[in-house]
């Protein structure tokens, strides 16, 4: 199931009762038990970079239908559930808010208890970095970054499931990556939410021109952009430069007509504020995407003047569509053992033990012999879910 991508959710508040925790805990336990014993941690961690069949297996466990909790709090169960029985051969880092940026400090340790070499630690604290510019800079879709969690198993394959929010429209959008994937063109083959109808999309496979120039621009001598930039700023706040009076154009000079076709994603920032930046850029000149996103102080503003200015001076402009379809509704899973908030009803702990006590007992089958395994795998099969109508 080689599927990452965007997973959008309304934004929700509170928190899960103790009682509730503890079942998700332990049906998470049992879930990922008789998954590494069928498919071993690589497949879970290839699993969990599907948003789909995440928010199947929160759903499955009990987290609400459609919460942006079922981020935050799936992780958390997963994060506390992987290192507390790092037999299962996987670890959850990282998480909500100052956990995310925690992963960092956490991959040593996770690499350490998992038996991981010190290259490939490098390249998932890499990979961490760029991946939270990615989707804050290369794709700025009016969600901010909150959430930022790295799966990853004892061979050293790895996801990573972050989360924003805009709140704004009440919403949290879930991206997902796993490491096969391209950084920097289509890297979210799958997207379930709302679409918008106007963002930056710097990691379309239609910007590919538009980061080549934005990489030759970021090496550019920054006084040279600048008076561009300051021109272009100047023109859309309706101001005229007092040659404009004595010839219609100049060459080199931007041109009123060619100014009402660029997109303005976002109010423009004012010229001095990123001039430094650029400078920062000119001096480091940088090799490719991944050393101009790892420059201190590069960010969405740096990155979104560039685009403008690749679509003013070299006519390059950035995709501006938001890469969002939905293939299937997860949210049947919810049908479970029900949600939380009570959609599409309760949380029956009945209901809740039965499975639970089921999981474990097929698990326990499972770890006598290969032959007990295989009637335990039958017996799983075999697990009927009531469903309930609501009205």
């Amino acid at each position: 199931m080689m599927l990452e991508g965007i997973s959008e959710l309304p934004l929700h508040q509170g928190h899960v009762p103790a009682w509730l925790a503890n079942i998700m805990k332990r049906l998470a336990k049992a879930i990922l038990e008789i998954m590494v014993e069928e498919f071993g941690p690589d497949k879970i961690v290839e699993r969990f970079s599907n948003p789909l069949w995440f928010q199947a297996f929160n759903n499955v466990i009990g987290m609400d239908w459609d919460s942006s909790g079922s981020t935050t709090v799936t992780t958390g169960i997963l994060k506390e559930v992987s290192w507390n029985n790092p037999d299962l051969g996987f670890l959850v880092l990282g998480g909500k808010g100052r956990y995310a940026r925690q992963v960092p400090e956490e991959i040593p340790y996770a690499t350490e208890l998992l038996g991981i070499n010190s290259d490939t630690s490098k390249l998932l604290e890499k990979a961490s970095r760029i991946i939270a510019k990615v989707d804050s800079v290369m794709l700025q879709d009016n969600y901010t970054l909150y959430h930022h969690a790295l799966f990853v198993s004892e061979n050293g394959v790895w996801a990573i499931i972050q989360q924003g929010m805009n709140l704004k429209h009440r919403m949290a959008r879930r991206y997902h990556w796993f490491q096969d994937t391209s950084f920097y063109e289509d890297p979210h083959k799958a997207v379930a939410g709302i679409k918008h109808d106007l963002v930056l999309n710097l990691v379309s496979r239609e910007s590919r021109k538009a980061r080549k120039t934005i990489l030759d621009l970021a090496k550019e001598n920054p006084n040279t952009i600048i008076n561009e930039y300051s021109s272009l700023f100047n023109k859309l706040k309706g101001q005229r430069e007092i040659l404009s009076y004595i010839t219609p154009s100049r060459t080199g000079r931007i041109k009123l007509e060619r100014i009402n076709k660029i997109i303005i994603y976002e109010p423009l920032p004012l010229p001095k504020h990123i001039l430094e930046k650029l400078r920062r850029t000119y001096e480091v000149q940088p090799g490719n995407l991944d050393d101009l996103l790892l420059i201190r102080g590069v960010g969405p503003k740096t990155i979104r003047a560039l685009a403008l200015m690749s679509d003013l001076i070299y006519n390059e402009p950035p995709s501006t569509n938001d890469p969002v379809n939905t293939p299937y509704d997860p949210f049947k899973y919810a049908y479970a053992i029900g949600g939380k908030d009570g959609v599409p009803y309760p949380v029956n702990k009945k209901d809740a033990e039965e499975v639970i006590a089921t999981l474990e007992d097929i698990i326990y089958s499972a770890k006598i012999g290969r032959k007990e395994k295989l009637l335990a795998m039958k017996k799983l099969s075999k697990i009927k879910i009531r469903f309930r109508i609501v009205y």
